[in-house]
């Protein structure tokens, strides 16, 4: 049983992690803090559903679909809600105050859109629910699949940011946004691009979690949650540090889940955050100020 709730945690943890990365990136480089991150995951697993229900579409030709309308949507909600917000507090300095207010408001916009047009109840399809054996272990084959997924989406990004010209500049832009003009990055123009790469990881995330969990039009503000300790956790801006948050955060989740009770898995969730916190308040990765 252990090694079944390890192995379990593990993919668990893949899908937080997967979505932690896009709320780092578009925190750590946009400094906006969405609170509305959680109603993008949910709008994607909404978008698969329509996609295998109504058309047959399997969910990860959806993705093919669904990605690139995410990053449009990034995009454009950048450009018309945050831009102006950016433009503000060059002389405010309350970006990320004003990103909260506006992006809490944005919350409720995409979650009443949801309920109207979906309904309160809990939906689901199913896709691979068959079980595949794992080190004598069986798990489901979509969770399998969404833990695959979430580490080859991952890595990408992390080797994208690593090893490229474009992730140098994209991390130029996080540690030092007053410099980085300096060297010619278009800091507005870099920002604006992570921001909507953010809303594609959320909504790679959102098909993921579609394929084999249960959801409502309600249930974003849980995954914005989630998300939010996942970065703290792991150090704000950090990818590697969401990463490492992310899976610790299964794993506590379905070793509480198994061994203890499901009910407090929530507790369990923040009873970690309290410790991390305690022990480095930057985070597992974060650099500590001086």
């Amino acid at each position: 049983m252990l090694v079944t709730a390890i192995i379990s945690g593990l993919v668990l943890g893949g899908t937080y992690a997967l979505v932690a990365m896009g709320l780092t990136l578009q925190y750590g480089i946009s400094r906006i803090m969405n609170l509305a991150y959680g109603e993008t995951i949910i709008i994607a697993a909404f978008c698969a559903y329509l996609l295998v229900t109504q058309l047959g579409i399997n969910p990860l030709l959806g993705l093919v679909i669904i990605l690139p309308g995410a990053f449009a949507f990034g995009y454009l909600i950048y450009g018309i809600m945050m831009q102006p917000l950016v433009r503000r507090s060059a002389k405010s300095g309350t970006l990320e105050v004003d990103s909260i207010l506006a992006t809490f408001g944005l919350l409720f916009v995409l979650q009443g859109f949801m309920l109207v047009v979906f309904g309160s109840n809990y939906t689901s399809y199913s896709y691979l629910n068959f079980g595949v054996q794992i080190f004598g272990v069986t798990i489901g084959a979509n969770r399998l699949l969404a833990f695959v997924l979430a580490v080859v989406i991952g890595a990408a990004l992390y080797l994208a940011l690593t090893r490229t010209r474009w992730g140098t500049a994209i991390r130029a832009v996080a540690v030092s946004p007053q410099s980085a003009p300096l060297v010619g990055i278009d800091v507005n123009r870099t920002a604006r691009f992570a921001f909507a790469l953010g809303a594609t990881l959320a909504a790679s995330g959102g098909v993921m979690i579609s394929m084999y969990q249960t959801f409502t039009a309600s249930m974003g503000v849980i995954f914005t949650m989630k998300a939010l300790v996942v970065v703290i956790m792991g150090g704000l801006g950090n990818l590697m540090g969401a990463l490492v948050a992310g899976l610790l955060l299964g794993l506590v989740e379905t070793l509480v889940a198994t061994y203890v009770d499901p009910g407090l898995t929530l507790a369990a969730t923040y009873a970690i955050f309290l410790v991390v916190l305690l022990w480095r308040p930057s985070g597992l990765f974060g650099k500590a100020s001086s």
